[in-house]
């Protein structure tokens, strides 16, 4: 036998070991409902009952707060990971030491990031994973379809107050039963005075343990005012009046009386025995749920693609996944999906770091492999715009190249946001009024993904530069009262403010000259 096929077949038996010697790696498979895409690396059984157990949750959400149901066109993409610590290391440890679950809004669209791990405890209440999964979930629920101002104490009160949700074997849901992961901060920390609690924010409190305490204070009252019959209709008072513009100081007396006797009244609802409402209305999951493994390439670039989504503002790490994605496409070269991802971690990287040609040849290997792929299109519209920057050539000619593949991108997904505000978005970079079809796009794209910030501030601007300065009054205060907000909601707010009295005061001034004339 000659070397060479010595060498071949003695490396054909060593691989064989090596696929032998240790169990097959999972494989990422796919869920498909009415109202969710859900990846796991999990058996198709678990994740079937974890995307039943979401349509379930979904459905008890819709009947409580009166949304109507059917197929949503643009739907919150999950990952499940195995184990909490996969979350918390995804995450780079920013969101804090025990991060199991997160929720974010990029660029790419909402997502949420949970595991499959159960309490493994004394098996009170819930599974851990249940509960993080259901409290992201309530803020994407809040987000989208709940179209008004709630306070940071109260999102996040919400959240923790569904998060519980568990089903009978009839599908009868049971809300408000206890969060016993918040029993230590509630018990053991010192509480957090009813009037600090209603005015400040989760990121005020000086560190973890009394952030601990601040979230099971806001569980604590919430669960007191939607339970309490003796504070019936205080919460839906107060909402009503922060939403008519109300001080929320002053607000906060006037619908639940002495703010003292609250506090007073928290701490006694700690030491009682918590009631629970059981729906008599069985939950039904609507629509097929549909599962699938994934192809070879997708299964190998799922874990760099959510490395990516998780990793805004870290051009090293991004180096780091657009390395292994390069790798990639020597593995799975024909897939146009490994080229946008490794084009996208590329252009992820920001301004100061990102080659433009890397990008740039990504792209075109996607577009040549897929000419109708939607968010390579979107990328191509950006880098062509970038393109156009460098050559300083801002002619009509280059606006209308830029808005090419991205009103392609629109054509073939037209529930997708993203091509439908970036073709808004280009008549603003050019510093042209937008016309009617573009704002009409982009009040299309706030319909279908209302929970981006991006797209609602810009949305809250054109609809006060037509002078509706309620609506946008109204947007402004959902981003202010937002416990992560950064102070962007409440300047939108003072902007708006500004744009509504120039135009009191043109009309005071229009209407002087008229009564000369």
């Amino acid at each position: 036998m000659k070397l060479g096929m010595v060498r071949r077949v003695l490396a054909a038996i060593a691989l064989f070991l090596c696929c032998t010697a240790q169990p097959a790696a999972a494989r990422w498979l796919r869920a498909d409902t009415n109202n969710f895409i859900i990846y796991s690396e999990g058996d198709e059984k678990s994740l079937r009952r974890f995307a039943e157990n979401l349509q379930l949750f979904d459905a008890t959400l819709r009947h409580r707060f009166n949304v109507p149901g059917g197929f949503e066109p643009n739907r919150l993409t999950i990952y499940l990971l195995p184990r909490g610590v996969d979350v918390n290391r995804l995450s780079g440890g920013r969101l804090g030491p025990g991060t199991a679950g997160f929720y974010s809004v990029t660029t790419d669209g909402s997502f949420a990031v949970s595991n499959r791990e159960n309490d493994g405890g004394n098996g009170r209440g819930t599974p851990a994973s249940q509960q993080i999964l259901f409290h992201e979930y309530s803020h994407h629920f809040m987000k989208r379809y709940m179209p008004a101002a709630f306070p940071a104490w109260f999102i996040e009160g919400f959240a923790e107050y569904l998060s519980t949700v568990d089903f009978e074997k009839d599908g009868r849901p049971a809300v408000g039963m206890p969060v016993y992961s918040r029993a230590y901060g509630l018990i053991a920390l010192p509480k957090i005075p009813a009037e600090r609690l209603l005015s400040e924010r989760p990121t005020a409190m000086k560190d973890s343990a009394q952030q601990d305490a601040y979230y099971g204070r806001a569980w604590l009252l919430t669960h007191m005012l939607y339970s309490d019959p003796a504070r019936a209709g205080q919460l839906l008072a107060y909402m009503q009046a922060i939403n008519r513009g109300d001080d929320p100081a002053k607000a906060a007396p006037a619908a639940f009386g002495d703010l003292a006797k609250l506090d007073k009244d928290l701490n006694a609802y700690l030491n009682r025995r918590l009631n629970y409402t059981l729906l008599h209305k069985a939950m039904v999951v609507e629509g097929e749920i549909s599962i699938s493994p994934l192809s070879a390439a997708e299964d190998a670039f799922m874990p760099l693609r959510l490395a990516r989504l998780s990793s805004s503002g870290e051009p090293e790490r991004l180096a780091t996944i657009a390395a292994d994605l390069q790798e990639l496409t020597t593995v799975h070269p024909g897939d146009p999906g490994v080229w946008y991802e490794l084009a996208a971690a590329e252009w992820d990287k920001g301004d100061e770091h990102r080659s433009v040609p890397a990008t740039r040849a990504a792209v075109d290997k996607a577009l040549t492999l897929k000419s109708d792929h939607v968010r390579a299109n979107v990328l191509l519209g950006r880098l062509l715009a970038s393109e156009m920057d460098k050559k300083g050539d801002y002619s009509e000619a280059s606006w209308r190249a830029v808005r090419k593949p991205i009103a392609l991108a629109n054509r073939t997904n037209p529930d997708d946001p993203l091509p439908l505000f970036e073709f808004f978005q280009s008549y603003v970079d050019q510093g042209k009024q937008p016309p009617t079809i573009a704002l009409q796009g982009l009040a299309q794209a706030f319909s279908l993904e209302p929970e981006n910030v991006t797209i609602r501030m810009n949305h809250a601007f054109a609809l006060a530069n037509t002078g509706d300065f309620d609506a946008a009054t109204n947007l402004a205060k959902t981003i202010a009262f937002d416990p992560h907000d950064r102070g962007s909601g409440q300047n939108l707010l003072d902007q708006i403010e500004a744009m509504r009295k120039r135009g009191e005061d043109r009309s005071t001034t229009d209407a002087d000259v008229a009564t000369q004339d």
